[in-house]
Order: C-alpha cells, then sequence, then structure tokens
C-alpha cells in the first residue's frame, strides 16, 4: 500500500528491512544499542561486527531516543536506533514514548540528510505493545512528521509478516480518513 503526504510518499511493505536500499534504516533497538533479538538482530548480522563496535561508543540510549550509526555491510547509508518502550498497560507513558521513538528516528533522518527512511514496527516484538495500537501512533507520528519536513521524500514501513502487513494498512485507512 503506498499513499502520498505532502511530497512524501509513505508505503506499506512485507520484508526484510535489513534488504532495503534506502538512505537509512531504523532499528528496533534496546537501551544498549549492543543487540538483542527480532529486527534488531537481524540487523547486526547484517550489518557485520563494526556496528556493534560503532554502538559500543554510543553510551546507550534512552527509551523514547535515537541515535544514528553507519550502515556498513547494509544497503542501507546509516542505521538509527530507536528505544520503543516495554508495553506494561499503556498508562506508564508508553504512548508518548513509542511517539518519541519514531519522531526523534525522523528528526535524525532529517539532520543527516537522508531522503528516504525505513522503518519497522517499533516495540511490537518481545517488547509487547499492542500491534493496532503502536500501528495507530506511528502511521500518526510518521505522517505528521512528514507532513511539515519535505526533505523525507520516502517513507517504507517494512513489517515482518502478512498479518502485521494487514493491521498496518487497515489502521492507515482509518488514520488518513480521521
Amino acid at each position: 500500500m503506498k499513499v502520498e503526504i505532502g511530497n512524501s510518499t509513505l508505503e506499506l511493505v512485507q520484508g526484510d528491512i535489513t534488504r532495503e536500499h534506502i538512505d537509512a534504516i531504523v532499528n528496533a533497538a534496546n537501551e544498549s544499542l549492543l543487540g538483542g533479538g527480532g529486527v534488531d538482530a537481524a540487523i547486526h548480522r547484517a550489518a557485520g561486527p563494526e556496528l556493534l563496535a560503532e554502538c559500543r561508543t554510543l553510551g546507550g540510549c534512552e527509551t523514547g531516543g535515537a541515535k544514528i550509526t553507519r550502515g556498513y555491510r547494509l544497503k542501507a547509508r546509516h542505521v538509527i536506533h530507536a528505544v520503543g518502550p516495554v508495553y506494561r498497560d499503556g498508562k506508564h507513558g508508553e504512548p508518548a514514548l513509542l511517539a518519541s521513538a519514531y519522531r526523534t528516528s525522523l528528526e535524525l533522518a532529517s539532520q543527516n540528510h537522508c531522503a528516504s527512511v525505513a522503518l519497522p514496527a517499533i516495540s511490537t516484538g518481545i517488547f509487547g505493545y499492542p500491534l493496532e495500537d503502536a500501528a495507530r501512533l506511528a502511521l500518526r507520528t510518521i505522517i505528521d512528521y512528514v507532513s511539515e519536513h519535505s526533505e523525507i521524500k520516502a517513507v517504507r514501513y517494512v513489517l515482518y509478516d502478512a498479518r502485521a502487513l494487514q493491521v498496518h494498512e487497515r489502521v492507515l485507512e482509518q488514520v488518513l480518513v480521521e
């Protein structure tokens, strides 16, 4: 599914974010930035040991924040490591922290002249954020940001499986008419 948002394109696809030939991919990282499971492990494997070596120099990252590194062996020039919240019940600041992780990632993309960005569904794996709630928050944040920042020309939201893609497509259709 592809939609135009101002001067930008937002595309939802199923795939492997490590294979994206794009300016920057966003990594759903943990606070240490030293690797973990899911998307984080896949990105570290694909980028090679140099990524971990650079991440060791960053001093971690707070939840809701993001930091940028080189892409090393990836097709992407940069990796933006975003730390989403671990979901407890939605009443401990999780929505604001998840929105901040997406917004900060996009801000880093802008600051580093990345016209194209690929994002995963941050916090929806082992961190337990409910997929539909996370999708609504993420898509609203992305749409709001690219509406005001024309330097980002393409956002590709890369989802791991067909179910996640279907949920995000349904939520995007709802968000666009709100």
